[in-house]
């Protein structure tokens, strides 16, 4: 497509057009001539099409109006006036992205979808929503998604009750949350970044409709619009789409959003906050410290990619300096670092956890010291190259996983545009990436410590320390704060109060209208393609080992996945397994120190990783296979020197040093403390699937509470059980790592795939070739009602059981189940009613089922929302233009785009669980063919199901402990 700059399209001028082949596009910038609205279209070939409008929403306070206000713009608009369009959109768009994101000093409504027209349909919504919402006729939205008084009747006490507030009293449960939310505070008092735009609890009730409205008419206008298109769609259409739609209606004016810029500290401060542990826990080691830097502007290329790179090679690897020297010295139990690049002053931030308060000074001197010696004797050059390779071979890759990579590029493209910049600054990184590899030859990055950290006065000292009590102190607080408030009142504003209750229970609880309803764009059957995709996999034998080869073009990168079987292992040895897998590359090797082994693998490859998979049979409920999985990727000319890489982890991994052991042993425990608190609805919804099934008990061992509470013994007696340790980990490697335990997927290029096999021949040949015996696991299982306590103000309920142990079957028709409860029944009743942060459904084609919420201010109320499913499945009726809709937002999930990588995955999944082409075609007809009639006759499998009372709940210890009659055990989960 030729377009003239300085021409005029659909009310759009071009401003700016060139080629940037790093994202195999054209980029154009645009202007809105008449609203003032910005507008970059990025043009290529990707069929997953993004578009995003973004606005520049400093707060000036920490109730959260900017994330509340994300929530509420997409409860109703002027074209779409239903109560929950989002929703709505979720259950019947064939949809690849539907989110918000909430940023420090921006707010971001991104949408993609492979379909045209199902992505204009998505773009009139989110358009709609963001310049024309209901929030001005509905003071109810604010109450619902951000906080509101909830008092129940004139003798009850008075509650806070929100999406919002509940959500971020979830975020601030976690110690990690709060050291991350509590820098930016720390570094920038006095500018917009010193506020928390996500809303602090103790503030949100602070906001008043007025000031929620006037954020809105302030901030939400097109001149203050950052709009962006991707992909492959048709560009003058979307142009004429959002001028016609929307743009034309409004004149551009002055917005006043610029983001300041904090002022140089003369001299570094120090802040110190606490956060709640539950009171079974020790308050000793429990402390974090941080150093934190600004780091220049994120409007420099250069430096925005160096830092990330530097950010890597300090703290990021086994081999990392800074990381290294921290972890020797016993500061701590775990080091990590972070490097902030999406707000306007970058921040870098090293961390240590499980410390104590009077280690600060000590930390403070050995980073500096650190870093004097690496500027003063240079940094290895290995070292250096070999993330300068790793962080090229991902930009080239260009893999986000389930992210769409159009997304990824916008949010770059949002660190620099706005804040005035070329929008394609961090997407054209070939320049700066030829710059940064100076440092191969250069002082490059010891440069960057001396000049942004050594030098920088700008920086903060960061303590978060442990205080028991503080959750209960908090809670008293606050109920002493409403009661007070309560008593304030006449007799006649506490009835008004409990009248706007019972005003907002009505407003949530009253049902869209059809009319309404059907105002939502909807796509037909006929849009949805009836086959399933098939994914590529030939099968092949080399030396006697069976290998799956996914022949795909993956830019000239191989991806080899090793899977060894685990069940040679003894049932009592299982946790033993988990532990080896954190293990695997991060311990020296008969050739290789652990930090030459890191600097070798990076320099190599893109990366080696170890994790375990439990694939269930298709066929048998009670089966399943274990499996310890070795991912390694590398271009394809590195494959010789990547099975040299695995043959010495495989084969030569050495667990003889003491202090390494211990080292890898207090990260594993440190992360999965972040897992537990961070995916606390997962957690529960695993354990309370463990108590019921055979492979969820295996899950629980090597991944769950039980695996965690291992761990944290280990750590705990790591002198006494250092024999043990080392003497299982050998004998286990030793009974997995061998060559008839072992199924490869490979994902190449048929021309590549003899070189593959030329190495993997070489590799097999070195492992042990013996059979072992094969252990088959007894699991005394029981059903339970289990609290796991935490310092969580908020709680995560997790209800489940196996549908095949009580005679049913799985079809396709669980899937759109799974979206109707989810996505109508759970949203309104835990979500909308409740002011939990969410709900969800799975059906497993195990039989294995769940309901479980998140960041939930209740526990025996959302209990029974689960109980009274079968209830709302007896009486439930629906037209046909609904069930089209459940019916496409199932197929939208099942059709989720994958990268090469992924899709190979998912053939090797389905190949072991013996799961068929001709098994996924019936699932698939079964979900497209639905009807009412299926839906209603699933009612008795979600009620004999939710009879078993099988549940676990992980949440605020006070509250679990208050409701000790509901359960038949409480577990403390922390030390």
């Amino acid at each position: 497509m030729s377009l003239e700059i300085g021409k005029q399209y659909h009310g759009f001028k071009l401003l700016e057009e060139k080629e940037i082949k790093e994202v195999k596009g054209m980029g154009r910038l645009f202007q809105h001539e008449k609203s003032g609205a910005r507008l970059f279209y990025i043009q290529n070939q990707d069929n997953n099409k993004v578009f995003s409008i973004t606005f520049r929403t400093p707060p000036k306070d920490s109730t959260g109006l900017p994330h509340i206000l994300e929530h509420s713009v997409l409860c109703g608009s002027r074209k779409f006036p239903l109560k929950d369009p989002f929703i709505e959109l979720a259950k019947g768009s064939m949809n690849t992205f539907l989110n918000a994101m909430t940023f420090s000093d921006k707010t971001m409504y991104p949408i993609a979808s492979k379909n045209e027209k199902d992505f204009v349909n998505l773009m009139d919504v989110y358009l709609d929503a963001v310049f024309h919402p209901n929030i001005y006729q509905q003071p109810e939205i604010l109450m619902q998604e951000g906080w509101h008084y909830e008092l129940e009747n004139t003798e009850a006490e008075i509650e806070y009750k929100g999406v919002v507030y509940n959500e971020m009293k979830g975020a601030f449960s976690s110690p990690e949350q709060m050291l991350f939310r509590k820098i930016q505070e720390s570094l920038f008092p006095d500018t917009t970044y010193g506020y928390e735009s996500g809303g602090d609890p103790e503030v949100i009730p602070d906001l008043t409709q007025e000031q929620f409205l006037g954020f809105h008419k302030k901030y939400y206008h097109p001149s203050n619009s950052y709009i962006y298109l991707y992909g492959d769609g048709d560009l003058l259409a979307h142009l004429k789409f959002i001028n016609e739609g929307y743009l034309k209606d409004f004149n551009q004016i002055k917005v006043c959003s610029e983001i300041e810029i904090q002022q140089t500290f003369k001299s570094p401060k120090v802040s110190e906050v606490a956060y709640p542990i539950s009171a079974n826990e020790k308050e000793e080691n429990k402390t974090f410290l941080s150093l934190n830097f600004t780091i220049g502007k994120s409007t420099d290329p250069e430096l925005y990619l160096a830092f990330d790179m530097l950010n890597h090679l300090l703290l990021g690897t086994p081999a990392a300096p800074l990381k290294k020297a921290l972890l020797e010295s016993d500061l701590g139990k775990d080091v990590f670092g972070s490097f902030d690049s999406s707000i306007l002053q970058p921040v870098w931030s090293v961390v240590v956890k499980n410390t104590n308060v009077e280690e600060q000074e000590r930390f403070q001197v050995l980073v500096f010291d650190t870093l004097k010696k690496l500027v003063k004797e240079g940094i290895d050059k290995r070292l250096i190259e070999g993330v300068i390779n790793l962080h090229e071979l991902k930009l080239r890759e260009a893999d986000y996983g389930r992210y769409p990579k159009g997304l990824i590029y916008c949010i770059k493209c949002m660190d620099s545009w706005l804040y005035g910049e070329d929008p394609s600054l961090h997407l054209a990184y070939e320049v700066n990436l030829e710059k940064v590899k100076k440092a191969l030859d250069s002082h490059y990055f010891e440069a960057l410590i001396e000049k942004h950290i050594l030098q920088n006065t700008h920086r903060s000292l960061l303590i978060v320390k442990p205080e028991i009590g503080l959750a209960n102190e908090w809670d008293t607080k606050t109920k002493q704060e409403l009661a007070d408030y309560k008593v304030s009142l006449s007799d006649e504003e506490i009835a008004d109060l409990v009248a706007q209750t019972q005003h907002l229970r009505d407003y949530q609880e009253t049902p869209n209208s059809e009319e309404d309803i059907n105002s939502i764009p909807l796509l037909s059957l006929e849009d949805i393609e009836k086959e399933i995709e098939e994914i590529s996999l030939e099968e092949k034998s080399e030396e006697d080992t069976h290998v799956l080869f996914h022949p795909s073009f993956t830019n000239g990168i191989a991806y080899t996945n090793l899977l060894f079987d685990t069940t040679a292992v003894a049932q009592e040895e299982i946790p033993y397994i988990a532990l080896l897998s954190y293990m695997i590359g991060k311990v020296s090797t008969e050739k290789y120190s652990y930090e030459e082994l890191s600097k070798e693998t990076n320099i190599a490859t893109g990366g080696i990783s170890t994790k375990l998979e439990t694939y269930s049979s298709d066929k048998n409920r009670n089966e399943y296979y274990p499996k310890l999985i070795v991912r390694a990727m590398s271009l394809v000319e590195k494959l010789p020197k990547l099975f040299e890489l695995l043959t010495e982890m495989i084969s030569a991994s050495q667990f003889d040093d003491n202090r390494r052991l211990k080292e890898v042993i207090r990260e594993t425990k440190s992360r999965m403390e972040m897992s537990l608190m961070q995916e606390g609805h997962m957690i529960a919804a695993k354990r309370s699937v463990s108590q019921i099934s055979t492979v969820g008990k295996y899950i629980e061992l090597t991944r769950g509470v039980s695996f965690y509470q291992f761990v944290s013994d280990l750590e705990t007696n790591f002198d006494e059980k250092l024999p043990e340790i080392q003497q299982k980990l050998k004998n286990i490697a030793g009974k997995i790592f061998v060559k008839q335990n072992l199924l490869v997927s490979v994902t190449t290029e048929e021309k590549d795939y003899p070189l593959f096999s030329t190495e993997f021949k070489s590799f097999v040949k070195v492992l042990k070739n013996e059979e072992l015996q094969k252990h088959e696991y007894h699991f005394d299982l029981e059903v339970k009602k289990e609290a796991l306590l935490t310092s969580s103000k908020v709680q995560y309920v997790a209800k489940s059981y196996n549908f095949k142990d009580l005679g049913y079957e799985y079809s396709g028709h669980l899937q759109v189940l799974k979206t109707i409860i989810s996505l109508d029944y759970l949203w309104n009743r835990v979500r909308i009613a409740g002011g939990a942060y969410g709900a969800m459904a799975g059906f497993m084609r195990n039989g294995n089922m769940y309901f479980v919420s998140y960041r939930d201010p209740n526990l025996r109320d959302t209990l029974k929302v689960y109980d009274e499913i079968s209830e709302f499945l007896k009486d439930y009726q629906t037209d046909q233009r609904e069930m089209t809709k459940y019916i496409i937002g199932t197929i939208s999930n099942m059709d989720a785009p994958l990268s090469e990588a992924m899709k190979a995955d998912k053939a090797t999944h389905y190949y072991i669980s013996g799961i068929t082409k001709d098994d996924l075609q019936k699932e698939r007809n079964e979900v497209l063919s639905t009807t009412l009639e299926d839906i209603n006759i699933l009612r008795n499998l979600v009620e004999e199901t939710m009879k078993q009372d099988n549940y676990c709940i992980l949440g605020n210890e006070e509250k679990l402990k208050k409701n000790a009659d509901q359960f038949d055990e409480l577990i403390n989960v922390f030390e």
